[in-house]
């Protein structure tokens, strides 16, 4: 547990009444603005002309960012974003990089609002530089954002901002991720916002002080000059604009695109019934050393035109593994953005006040100063977005039209490894550190009518990208033995959940060993859960093959293909560990792919058959988990109805069920709730065989067969062992229909985790009850 600091409230940054913040500006601080009336004039030509104008304005800025940063961070994987904002810091327009960054920008804007107007004072010509998570503009202090006002005829009329990753920031850790930090005192410096360029000159002795503090600090430089450029490109960009269409006009369609997104979110969600739905997830380990699962709830209540998430319940902050408010707001934005909004301009001021949060402060999604929050974004801001993607796609799930939105979780998590060393292949040897980016090629979660996109990307990053090989190796001394997609990785289910990939790596160029962080989560529990029943995706595994000598295998002509090939001894690694990476050593990661969606058993034995051919499913989990008989090559069509009948049978003997008459409902006349359940009056029951599950007026569960197993029931895909991880006893827990033995749920989890299937008015289904 974190001591308290006192002072340290003044730098936690919240959503605020706007009034206030014009309210306690100076006199000498002039905003502009327009009136409604303004707004209701606009013409609809020029306003999608203009509002195109400002999108291209964010495009270039990401350009201009991307061409001078020297970061594969940037350059390669596309991990920042940028946005630009009103005169009071509500974001008009985000970018489709890093969404999760959307969630914290206006914070950022707000708080120096509040404390900076005054002393030093905000004048045309200035930009300000922040790293500090509790502030916002970034999730953890490597997100380093850089953001200017923009002023027109003296007056306050907009900021832009630019915001990225960087390798490192000082700390104990490499890379600024400290395996073992217990608070942030041990991870880089949290700077509050601080004037970095001023009357348009960039002040040399901010920038000391702020690339002093790196392991890196040329690359840190070229960064902040690069973001200091884009804002540059943003602002006279802006400027053309106005010229163009006048300042009014261009103010009144920024106002206009924050009420067009607003109104037609609420639009969608009214069409939507009430209810509330839950979700609960997990972060194996909290630092090095611990054995222990953290535990992340929400509840989403959807009322007429409005969301609430509820995260009351969740654990304390515990470890790294925590996020401030901004990673938690952060996370909501995650999943908002592409299952709500993807329909929508994203202009995020305007579909933020669409939901509210309630959390309890001190949590690992909601850490107080001065918990260690460097694995934010990539920890509890991720799953909170995985949780609430989870939620919100079950509420869609019932709509034929929106339901095309919904999807299972898309690979769980970022899997960091930082490698840094010497790098000896000049005459003058330079050390190194690399960000391994190649985790950017996650499986996509499965939809209803559709597979995962295999190695499709991250949910969070639209526009993200995978590094080049040849530019990795060009940068640092390091040799990749391969890159592939890996078998089974994807959740199976009637549709499935995209691949994840491998990566084989060992130094190259250097005869020193090099320090290794690894900092990760769902090894032991699964973060890629599947939806209606489909499994989740493969759990993370991250090894160093010790004692063994690349260079001679490679030398006898033998090209090794996995990890046992190697030879030598195989250290699996913690969730979070630092260690070392010898020269002849080889570095194994394999990352998650998305969960599945549906029974694996209703899949398409032809889609099995292909799986197969292409190398995405192995021939035995097509038999152990799908129940298809292949036979040279070809679906037998009678071995794989007996197969699947004995499957479940083999449910139906190893489960638990509970005695109970709902009858049977008439599926053909019974509304949706989801791939497998369907309502009929006040009865819930099962949408393949009719069986009765539940009468909602007197029912708090729905009357499912439970099944909890080893982990490794639910397939190949299970990569880890939880007992090398965590204390906890975790386990594969399958729930199934009575009736036709169909999954309804399978996930891998705590053994004492509550499912939300447990409470009938956790699925969502009052607001049906009460329409029919």
């Amino acid at each position: 547990m974190t001591m308290q600091i006192p002072g340290s409230e003044h730098f936690s940054s919240r959503p605020t009444n706007l009034d206030e913040i014009t309210s306690g500006l100076p006199e000498t601080l002039e905003v502009h603005t327009v009136t409604q009336e303004q707004i209701d004039d606009l013409d609809p030509l020029t306003y999608e002309v203009v509002r195109h104008r400002l999108w291209s304005v964010t495009e270039e800025m990401g350009e201009a960012l991307k061409r001078m940063s020297g970061s594969p961070i940037v350059t390669d994987a596309n991990d920042f974003d940028f946005a630009i904002c009103d005169e009071l810091g509500q974001e008009v327009q985000v970018g489709l990089y890093n969404t999760m960054l959307a969630g914290a920008v206006d914070l950022a804007i707000y708080w120096t609002l509040r404390n900076r107007s005054h002393n030093p004072g905000i004048r045309e010509g200035d930009m300000f530089l922040c790293n500090d998570p509790w502030v916002g503009g970034g999730l953890h202090q490597n997100d380093v954002i850089v953001f200017q006002p923009v002023f027109h005829e003296g007056k306050l009329f907009a900021w832009t901002s630019a915001i990225c990753h960087e390798p490192d920031l000082g700390g104990v850790g490499l890379g600024s991720f400290s395996p073992a930090a217990q608070d942030v005192f041990s991870e880089a410096l949290p700077t509050p916002p601080i004037k970095v360029v001023k009357d348009f000159d960039l002040q040399d002795d901010v920038v000391d002080v702020w690339i002093r503090r790196s392991r890196v600090p040329m690359l840190v430089n070229l960064d902040l000059r690069a973001k200091v450029g884009s804002n540059t490109v943003g602002r006279k960009r802006l400027e053309e604009v106005i010229s163009q269409y006048g300042a009014d006009t261009v103010k009144a369609v920024m106002k206009r695109m924050m009420a067009d997104a607003e109104g037609r979110l609420r639009g969608k969600l009214g069409e939507l019934p009430d209810g509330t739905w839950q979700a609960t997830g997990y972060q194996d380990q909290s630092h090095e050393g611990d054995r222990g699962v953290h535990k992340i709830t929400v509840a989403m209540t959807k009322q007429d035109d409005h969301l609430t998430f509820d995260f009351t319940g969740t654990d304390p902050q515990a470890g790294m593994i925590n996020c401030t408010y901004a990673g938690m707001r952060g996370g909501v934005m995650l999943a908002l953005l592409p299952i709500l909004a993807n329909d929508i301009p994203w202009s995020a001021g305007g579909l933020m006040r669409c939901f509210d949060l309630v959390s309890e402060e001190g949590t690992i999604n909601n850490a107080t100063y001065p918990a260690a929050v460097s694995r934010g974004p990539i920890g509890p801001a991720w799953l909170t977005g995985t949780l609430v993607a989870q939620c919100l796609s079950q509420m869609l799930d019932r709509s034929a039209d929106l339901g095309k939105s919904v999807q299972a979780a898309c690979c769980g998590t970022w899997d960091t490894a930082v490698v840094a060393g010497l790098d000896e292949r000049s005459d003058v040897p330079t050390p190194f550190l690399n960000v391994m980016m190649e985790p950017m090629a996650g499986g996509f979660g499965a939809r209803p009518e559709m597979d995962g996109m295999d190695t499709g990307g991250l949910f969070c990053i639209p526009m993200g990208r995978i590094p080049d090989v040849e530019m990795t190796e060009f940068l640092y001394p390091l040799l990749t033995l391969w890159r592939r997609e890996e078998p089974d990785s994807g959740g199976p289910g009637r549709q499935r959940g995209g691949v994840s990939a491998s990566l084989a790596v060992t130094l190259h160029g250097s005869s020193q060993p090099a320090g290794l962080v690894l900092a990760s989560a769902g090894k032991a529990v699964s973060q890629n859960n599947g939806l209606a029943g489909g499994y989740p995706g493969n759990t993370g595994l991250d090894a160093v093959a010790r004692r063994v000598d690349i260079g001679q295998i490679l030398a006898e002509g033998r090209i090794p293909q996995s990890l046992d090939d190697f030879g030598g001894d195989v250290e699996i690694g913690n969730c979070y560990a630092q260690s070392y990476l010898a020269p002849g050593e080889v570095l194994y990661m394999n990352w998650q792919g998305g969960g599945g969606y549906g029974d694996p058993l209703l899949r398409d034995p032809h889609a099995v058959r292909h799986d197969v051919v292409e190398d995405k499913v192995s021939a035995i989990a097509a038999a152990a988990v799908y129940g298809v008989v292949l036979t040279e090559g070809e679906v037998d069509h009678a071995a794989t109805g007996r197969r699947r009948a004995e499957m479940r049978d083999e449910r139906r003997k190893r489960s638990r069920t509970e005695t109970r008459d709902r009858g049977k409902l008439d599926t053909a006349r019974a509304r949706r709730i989801d791939d497998n359940l369907v309502i009929d009056g006040d009865t819930v029951g099962c949408a393949h065989c009719g069986h009765g599950l539940a009468d909602v007026t007197r029912d708090v569960s729905l009357g499912l067969a439970i099944y909890d197993g080893p982990s490794t029931d639910a397939g190949p895909q299970v990569t880890s062992d939880p007992a090398h991880y965590v204390d906890e006893v975790i386990v594969f827990r399958q729930r199934c229909c009575p009736g036709c033995w169909t999954a309804i749920t399978s996930s891998i989890v705590p053994a004492d985790h509550i499912d939300s299937t447990e409470d009938v008015s956790r699925i969502g289904v009052a607001g049906l009850v009460a329409t029919q």
